[in-house]
């Protein structure tokens, strides 16, 4: 129950409404279809609000009193949704947004600064490769992979088009690890990952997996098949036999005298 009687009189209702049509214009204020109690000494009146694209929205104009003697007066004026009100959507960071394949030309993406995939580099990279090589030239890198960018990288690799599972890989008559045209990579993944340097197929300079294929191997072999269609029997003939045919008896008409 209100406190305060006055913040729901008429004289407050007709307030609230000449508040909300000085912020909508020339635009009408719909019926009064309820209030809100704040605290004990405001209130919110809730208009129709009946501007195009609006549907669902009421005006709300918060009046507040500060005792007796004083006259109500208005605090606030805003637009707000309804239940079934047409709103956007619920704001979702650029960083959560972003997938693989919209980076484009003079694009520019910086990674997060809390960016599970990246640790300092002078923490280490978890892989020795890489650190062998940093201390051999006495040069780093301010970040470098942290073991959970590795494995995610690792994951996405392997669940991709040149994993193993692939269609591709499914129907190859042998496996990446054992082609001429496959390049292993450095590191921690050397062991599961190289680059094709095939240019005719469709993984050339992309990573594979070792147990990837297709039916470029460098090993395949095709068994050879004349282009014409031979038949087992082979006639020459430039050679022609000639038999000479025996000509035959007239045949005796048969004696019909007697």
């Amino acid at each position: 129950m209100l406190a305060d009687p006055v913040l729901v009189d008429s004289g407050a209702v007709a307030l609230a409404r000449a508040a909300a049509q000085e912020e909508a214009g020339a635009e009408p204020v719909g019926d009064h279809v309820g209030v809100l109690a704040e605290d004990e000494a405001s209130v919110t009146h809730l208009f129709e609000a009946e501007r195009a694209g609006y549907r669902g929205w009421s005006w709300a104009v918060t009046v507040a009193h500060a005792g007796e003697g004083t006259p109500v007066s208005v605090s606030e004026v805003v637009l707000l949704p309804g239940n079934d009100a047409l709103v956007a959507p619920e704001w979702v960071p650029w960083h959560e947004r972003v997938r693989a394949g919209d980076l484009g030309v003079g694009d520019l993406l910086p990674p997060r600064e809390d960016d599970p995939r990246l640790v300092p580099g002078y923490v280490g990279s978890d892989d020795p490769a890489v650190e062998e090589v940093a201390l051999e030239v006495g040069l780093g890198r301010v970040r470098v992979l942290s073991r959970e960018g590795v494995l995610d990288a690792a994951s996405r690799w392997h669940g991709g088009d040149f994993g193993p599972r692939s269609d591709m890989a499914r129907s190859a008559p042998a496996r990446c690890g054992t082609c001429g045209f496959y390049l292993r990579v450095a590191g921690a993944v050397g062991a599961a990952f190289g680059v094709c340097a095939n240019e005719l197929t469709p993984a050339d300079g992309h990573v594979v997996h070792v147990e990837y294929g297709c039916g470029a191997h460098s090993e395949v072999e095709v068994e050879a098949i004349p282009s014409v269609p031979v038949a087992d029997l082979v006639y020459d003939d430039a050679v022609l036999d000639v038999e000479a045919n025996v000509a035959a008896e007239p045949e005796t008409a048969p004696d019909t005298s007697r």
